[in-house]
């Protein structure tokens, strides 16, 4: 296997076992649908942790991404893959993040609005554009609602989580929706890759995973629905990260590792970016 590989399964397994011993204290004090919206920051930070692995060890393939317009694509390469490193960190220790939240969020905005945006006019029809483009606003959505959760309480503490909840919730029925359409393609963010032949059922997970999406994106429109619908469908995309990419991943490990792993991770932070909109109270943490 190549560094990258390593690099991106070190990472992510070091911030997967650092994010579960500490995030140990408040899931044992939280109670009901809590005990799982509170592991969202924790595996947040294993996904981004992934990814600013791959910013380093890749470096120089990422950077192809950067605008064109942007000098030294290779320090802005690097330095997103700082940022998401620092992320990863704060979520793991439950540190200053409010700001790394809403960094974060600003950081996937501007990825929307100068790599992705751009593009779209040119291939409006093209259903990957899309799904590609509201995936990292989703990100973005996400990582808004954890820090308004943080916030000081207020106008603006409410905002980003009423603004980032539609927002997630939109690109759920979106998601959902294209399960129905494209029901031999690859589940959860749903893009090009078809499932491989080997995965039994495959059109019958798409359509539960489908189903699973469109009703809780609907009933998180409606706040008292919120929390329960961010739970349960954050749960099922967990189940889907472990009990579908996990064996991909592993099938592909000597021939397309690096791909079955972004699969996994970028599964991951959907999954965990669901369960971020269901963040509502402030944790115990430090600003």
């Amino acid at each position: 296997m190549t560094v990258e590989v390593w690099g991106m399964m070190g990472a992510g397994a070091a911030a997967l076992i650092a994010g579960l011993v500490l995030v140990w204290p408040r899931f044992r004090a939280a109670a009901g649908v809590d005990k799982i919206l509170v592991l969202g920051p924790a595996l947040e930070a294993v996904s981004l942790a992934i990814f600013a692995a791959e910013h380093f060890t890749a470096a120089r393939d990422l950077m192809q991404i950067v605008p064109k317009w942007l000098p030294g694509p290779l320090f802005w390469t690097y330095l997103v893959g700082a940022a998401l490193l620092a992320a990863s960190l704060s979520f793991i220790a439950f540190r200053c993040v409010r700001w790394a939240a809403g960094l974060l969020a600003l950081l996937f905005l501007i990825i929307v609005a100068t790599v992705d945006l751009p593009g779209l006019p040119s291939s409006l029809h093209d259903r990957i554009s899309w799904t590609l483009t509201v995936r990292e606003l989703c990100f973005a959505s996400g990582a808004m609602v954890l820090a308004g959760s943080v916030w000081p309480h207020g106008k603006m503490a409410s905002a980003l989580m009423v603004v980032g909840r539609w927002i997630v919730a939109a690109v759920m029925v979106f998601y959902g929706i294209e399960h129905f359409l494209f029901p031999h393609n690859v589940v959860g963010v749903p893009l090009e890759k078809l499932t491989p032949p080997w995965m039994p059922a495959s059109a019958a997970i798409a359509w539960l995973v489908g189903a699973t999406l469109v009703i809780a994106g609907v009933a998180m429109f409606f706040p008292r629905l919120v929390r329960i619908a961010a739970a349960g469908c954050g749960a099922v995309l967990l189940l889907v990260t472990a009990l579908f990419y996990g064996p991909i991943m592993v099938d592909q490990i000597h021939t397309a590792a690096v791909e079955g792993i972004n699969y996994f991770g970028d599964t991951l932070l959907f999954a965990s970016t669901v369960l971020l909109a269901g963040s509502g109270r402030a944790g115990s943490e430090s600003s």
